[in-house]
């Protein structure tokens, strides 16, 4: 009967294992999605950046530096290692920071704001901002449901039994870079 009980028991242990592996599987699944959508909506937004930059530059030439500086960032952040999260928003929230002054500039010339075009990028550039937001939300939903796994007993056994580990969130670094650039008609 004893050995009944000890199969019994080290059978639901095997469940209860399997289980935890399942869900955290689930988790780093969901955080490698939320990335992805991430990814998505930052390539949107590189894609936008040289109509936007050429539209400027049309119009405000001499503000060369930084229309190169976004230039610059962007190519930066295409040559950042796939999963360098940390490195992905730094960059990513210097870049936010120079749209935001180009956009600024855009403020000192009246025909540049009344270019249809310049609305259209604007208004491509508000939706995509938001879209990100949106998905950076999503993704560091995720990475804190995969992290609280990571860390939480039992789970962390088992994860740390699988090579389970915690994940970055996207964050950015300079408060001032957080805010979403002003874009306005």
């Amino acid at each position: 009967m004893s050995t009944w009980i000890v199969i019994a028991a080290l059978a639901a242990v095997a469940v209860y294992v399997v289980s935890l592996y399942n869900r955290l599987v689930k988790n780093r699944q969901m955080s490698e999605e939320g990335w992805s959508g991430i990814d998505v909506q930052l390539k949107r937004r590189a894609d936008l950046i040289p109509s936007l930059v050429d539209t400027v530059k049309g119009y405000a030439g001499h503000e060369r530096e930084l229309l190169e500086r976004v230039t610059q960032l962007r190519a930066q952040i295409g040559g950042v290692p796939e999963g360098d999260v940390a490195e992905r928003g730094k960059l990513e929230g210097l870049l936010t920071g120079a749209i935001g002054r180009l956009l600024a500039v855009a403020e000192n010339y009246p025909a540049l704001k009344a270019s249809e075009n310049f609305l259209k990028l604007q208004e491509a550039l508000a939706d995509i901002e938001n879209e990100i937001q949106m998905a950076r939300r999503y993704y560091n939903g995720a990475v804190r449901n995969l992290n609280v796994m990571v860390e939480s007993f039992p789970s962390n056994l088992v994860a740390g039994g699988f090579g389970f580990t915690k994940r970055e969130y996207f964050e950015i670094g300079d408060a001032a870079d957080r805010a979403v650039p002003k874009v306005s008609f």
